[in-house]
Formats: C-alpha cells, structure tokens, sequence
C-alpha cells in the first residue's frame, strides 16, 4: 500500500508542476500580446499607420475581414488603413477595451474586444476578434475580423 500511496503522490505533485506551468505560460503569452496591443493603440494614435501594422504578419496570408469584405494581405491591409484613415482627423485617437483572451491551441490566441476612436470628423466604435500566432518567436496577428 506504501508504493501505491508513493506513486500517487508523485503523480499529483507532476500534475499540480505541469498545471502550474501551463498557467504560468497563458500569463506571460497574454501579456505580450496585449503589449503588442498596446504598441498598436501608441502608433494609431502618433498616426504611424505602418507602425500600427507592425502587430500583424508581415506576410501574403494575413487575413482582414471587416467592412470592405475580406482582405488577404500585409500590404493590401496597410492600404485599405491608409484608404480610409488617409489623415488625422479620420484616425482620431484609438482605444481597445479586450473583453477575452483564450488560447486555442500551441501558439495560437484569440483575443476578443472592442476599439473606440474619437475623431474629429465623428466618433467610431466597433467589435473584434483578433487570432494571434507566435512566429519565430514574436506574436502577430494572423487573423482580424473588424465590424
């Protein structure tokens, strides 16, 4: 009966290190990604739209989905942002509210939220859901549907 009871506490004290770590893990990687958050509301509001996209991939598969429909693509995304916040006064000033951030699996996050810009030319509000990937050891949004 020793072993067994031995054994058993062996087995909680390796899942209670293990659920440890996962937790540890989910904090650190909420925590960059909503650094990158951040550094997206700090370019938005300097109008540094190319700053702004810094947070997404840099890359041919990124995927936009807002009202224009959807936009495969870095540079086609930047251009679209460039379209329709073409100065200052459309750009206004940026702030998200993050209601959820949930890992889906690996490397992947999903964060749910909402922007707010205060414009010159009128107030615009709105819901998102970002997916993030972890790419080469930097996260980036992979994915962005914006209404």
């Amino acid at each position: 009966m020793k072993p067994f009871f031995y054994f058993l506490c062996f087995i909680l004290l390796i899942n209670c290190e293990n659920q440890q770590k996962s937790e540890n893990t989910f904090k650190t990687d909420k925590a960059a990604i909503l650094e990158v958050m951040h550094n997206q509301e700090v370019a938005w509001n300097n109008y540094d739209l190319e700053g702004f996209m810094d947070g997404y991939w840099k890359n041919d598969s990124l995927k936009f989905y807002g009202s224009r429909g959807l936009t495969y693509g870095w540079k086609n995304t930047l251009a679209n942002y460039k379209k329709g916040y073409p100065t200052k006064a459309e750009s206004g000033s940026l702030n998200f509210v993050i209601n959820d951030v949930s890992k889906i699996e690996g490397d992947n996050y999903w964060v749910m939220g909402e922007y707010h810009l205060k414009r010159e030319v009128g107030n615009a509000d709105g819901v998102f859901i970002i997916i993030f990937k972890k790419i080469n050891g930097v996260w980036k949004i992979v994915a962005d549907m914006s209404c």
